[in-house]
């Protein structure tokens, strides 16, 4: 009877015996390998994938053309820059596929290998150009000139041997057992097994029995402190694991052998860490992203304190980097697997050199990469790392549901590709255009030259046109079925549609135009008729022409007949009322004008004098208070001027009796 998946954590290395007896290797998702792998899965360094700075989730710091993540945006930006990235475009534009940063480095070392060991007097000048190059630091130029002269010279029958680049294989192993249900399985990454073990599928289980591991006790610290260095006869089989970028470096070995200890009062096994080593240097320009050294190989040298800074941390860095693992080197040696993260080529040349004493190498089979997301070089997250890699990854799929999706996702495939190649079919058919008579052609002719007329409103020209060429003022224009043509079938429709008075008078009164035919929706011309001008040149075409020639009412829908005359009249009496009315209005508005002058005068005086002031109602006002109301308002130089005034007209007075 199956069983539930266990909901603890499970041990690449320490494995319950039941799931260890009955495991079995489920039929993998077969895919094309990469290029130059040989058919193997094993991630190196610079094929990880992208990275977080936080744990907010991965961010996009990859690139999809090179296929590598960088620990952070700094780096990605300094691949772009980078001759991997601009030669990987190239391959692009050529319509090749993209190369490794190994296989970019095999093929700058041939580059170099040509251009000193080149004897052809052929190629003499090319050589020049291409050590010039090299010199001035272009390598990318160099080694495009060289692809594209033995481009030249080689046959076309080495393309076609050229294997194609595939996805690879996916980076888990997925077991059933016969204790846990069909629908759950045990998922291993693959980066946990040898090249020789992956080749032998079928062994792989053996493999994972033999690798099974008891727990040990943990290494003593020595009395003095610090973590010393164990013995390698104890350490048994260990991995090194290390992070590099952004000014931060993290390392550590773990032993793969779990170790037993406590938590809340329960056994409980944990990873065994023999040595770890941290550093952080300020080598990344903070707000302009990239290293100093990426900086001053595109712009050239800066003279600043924090370049100097920079510069002087770089080197540093790389210092004590390759000092520890100079102190570590027995241990790493000793190491079952390398887990490197190390973007960019500046701390690429950091861990794998070449220098004197190097300790890691490109071409070790033990390399691989982290197979999912990291964050910043850190401890804890080389301890997640190392968890994340050993631990078995349990999964509940229906395999008959996923099976059934994926066929219909093919069907899907193949029935979209089926009907995007029939509309290109249709699409690049061309349209079969009918051939016309010579009656249709002219027809064709004399509707276009009446079109051009009549949206120019040239009556006298289209009345000589139409008798020039004996066409019927009623001819219909071609062609019949057209939208166009539909709303206005006749040159009198067009006119009338098109608002031009003049030219529908005259298609009546000159040409006997029929007012009463109707179009494809079964209007007469006087209804298509959009302006009062228009309306009226049917009614004195009416008026002149008489009532016996047309069913003017009945089937041209055109009003009571009206004489030239009177719409004049009536135009010259609108004239007049408009101006009558315009006059009224000019006439108040001038009131209007004047009444508010008035007013504002009177508001002036009264800020100037002051308000009158009336003592009650009925009285009359005092020689005092009239004296001061005279006086309201004036300076007391006028005030005694008026009152000598006043006092002379009264001595005058007295004279005169």
């Amino acid at each position: 009877m199956a069983q539930q998946p266990p909901r603890k954590q499970l041990y690449v290395f320490d494995l319950p015996s039941d799931i260890l007896s009955t495991l079995q290797l489920k039929t993998q998702q077969e895919q094309p390998s990469a290029d130059g792998l040989d058919g193997s899965e094993d991630v190196t360094p610079d094929d990880s994938v992208p990275c977080a700075e936080d744990e907010a989730g991965p961010k996009a710091t990859s690139c999809a053309l090179c296929k590598l993540s960088f620990a952070n945006l700094q780096d990605q930006r300094s691949h772009v820059r980078s001759d991997l990235h601009g030669y990987n475009l190239k391959q692009k534009v050529r319509g090749s596929a993209a190369v490794s940063e190994q296989e970019f480095e095999k093929l700058v070392g041939d580059l170099d290998e040509s251009l000193s060991g080149s004897d052809s007097s052929e190629s003499d000048s090319d050589n020049e150009d291409d050590i010039k190059d090299k010199a001035n630091g272009n390598v990318l130029n160099a080694l495009l000139r060289k692809q594209a002269h033995i481009s030249e010279t080689i046959d076309d029958s080495f393309t076609s041997r050229k294997r194609k680049r595939g996805a690879g294989k996916p980076p888990l192993l997925w077991f059933g057992s016969s204790i846990l249900p069909t629908n759950s399985s045990l998922g291993f990454y693959r980066a946990m097994f040898t090249q020789d073990e992956q080749s032998d599928e079928k062994g792989l289980v053996d493999v994972i029995r033999r690798k099974q591991l008891s727990p040990k006790p943990p290494p003593r610290n020595p009395e003095d402190g610090g973590v010393a260095l164990p013995n390698n006869n104890t350490t048994g089989p260990h991995v090194f694991l290390c992070m590099i970028g952004g000014g931060h470096f993290a390392a550590m070995i773990v032993s793969l052998a779990p170790k037993l200890g406590k938590k809340h009062g329960a056994d409980e096994r944990q990873a065994t860490v023999l040595a770890h080593k941290t550093f952080h240097r300020y080598t990344t320009r903070r707000k302009q992203g990239g290293a100093q050294s990426a900086n001053d190989s595109a712009k050239g040298a800066a003279h600043s304190a924090g370049s100097s800074l920079r510069r002087y941390n770089e080197t540093a860095l790389i210092a004590e980097v390759r000092e520890l693992l100079g102190e570590w080197k027995e241990l790493i040696d000793t190491s079952s697997l390398l887990f490197i993260r190390a973007t960019g080529s500046t701390n690429r040349r950091t861990i794998f050199g070449p220098y004197e004493g190097q300790v890691l190498r490109l071409n070790d089979p033990r390399l691989r990469g982290f197979p999912f997301s990291t964050r910043r070089a850190t401890q804890s997250e080389l301890m997640r790392c190392f968890v994340e890699v050993t631990r078995v990854k349990i999964s509940d799929v229906d395999e008959a549901a996923i099976a059934a999706a994926k066929a219909r996702e093919e069907a899907a495939a193949i029935e979209a590709k089926e009907t995007a190649s029939r509309a290109k079919a249709a699409s690049e058919k061309k349209p079969v255009v009918p051939e016309r008579n010579e009656e249709e052609e002219a027809a064709l002719l004399y509707t276009s030259q009446i079109e051009a007329l009549v949206r120019r409103s040239k009556a006298p020209a289209l009345l000589s046109y139409l008798t020039s060429n004996s066409l019927s003022p009623n001819f219909k224009l071609y062609p019949h079925d057209s939208r166009p043509h539909h709303h206005a079938p006749t040159a009198l429709h067009m006119a009338a549609s098109l608002s031009a008075p003049a030219l529908v008078h005259a298609l009546l009164v000159k040409a006997d135009a029929d007012p009463t035919i109707h179009n494809g929706e079964g209007k007469t011309a006087c209804d298509l008729a959009g302006d009062p001008a228009t309306k009226n040149s049917f009614r004195i075409a009416r008026y002149d022409i008489g009532e016996d020639r047309w069913l003017w009412a009945l089937k041209a829908r055109v009003a009571e007949p009206i004489s030239k005359e009177a719409v004049e009249a009536r135009k010259e009496h609108f004239r007049r009322e408009e101006a009558r009315r315009d006059e009224e209005q000019r006439k108040i508005r001038l009131d209007t004008l004047k009444e508010e002058e008035r007013i504002r005068e009177e508001q002036n005086r009264e800020k100037k004098l002051g308000k009158p002031k009336t003592i009650g109602t009925g009285r009359e006002l005092t020689v005092q208070e009239k004296r001061e109301e005279e006086g309201r308002g004036m300076t007391h130089n006028a005030k005694m001027k008026l009152e000598r005034e006043k006092r002379a007209r009264a001595a005058e007075a007295r004279f005169k009796k």
